[in-house]
């Protein structure tokens, strides 16, 4: 029996299972990107408080080849220094796989602001995995990758 079923007691094979069993994965993969979107807005604004919520209490994170961060640290380096008012990110070609409670997500980042008095812009390849506690997502792991820049 599906888990449409088990939950909103259907029979079998019924029309309003498959339906359910359709739009669920649409549903939660629209939430793991609206999570996305309100973790890079939190960076931006460097709001540790709603980093605390999205990160689990196991987070760890990495950048290229450098040792792993958890979550605390993470976040103080994400807060740390002033808020750069020109800051953005913006995440592209996101896919979204999941698997019961395990979500993954690989995009690609683009951050733009003004560092040293200059205007920057770095691209880079990420991978998330979220996983479901309690009934919300929340970010276990990332792996971020600096894309070279073209020649």
């Amino acid at each position: 029996m599906s888990n449409a079923c088990l939950l909103y007691g259907c029979t079998v094979g019924s029309r309003r299972a498959k339906e359910l069993q359709r739009s669920a994965p649409a549903d939660e993969k629209q939430q793991v990107l609206d999570l996305e979107k309100e973790w890079v807005a939190a960076e931006v604004k460097h709001d540790a408080t709603t980093l605390e919520r999205i990160l689990d209490d196991k987070f760890v994170a990495s950048f290229g080849a450098k040792k792993p961060t958890d979550k605390k640290g993470f976040i103080q380096q994400i807060v740390s220094g002033d808020v750069d008012p020109a800051a953005s990110q913006t995440l592209t070609d996101q896919t979204v796989i999941i698997d019961n409670d395990t979500a993954v997500v690989v995009g690609t980042d683009t951050a733009r602001g003004i560092e040293n008095g200059a205007p920057y812009t770095a691209v880079a390849r990420y991978t998330v995995t979220y996983i479901r506690r309690h009934g919300q997502w929340v970010a276990l792991a990332e792996h971020l990758v600096k894309v070279p820049e073209a020649k």
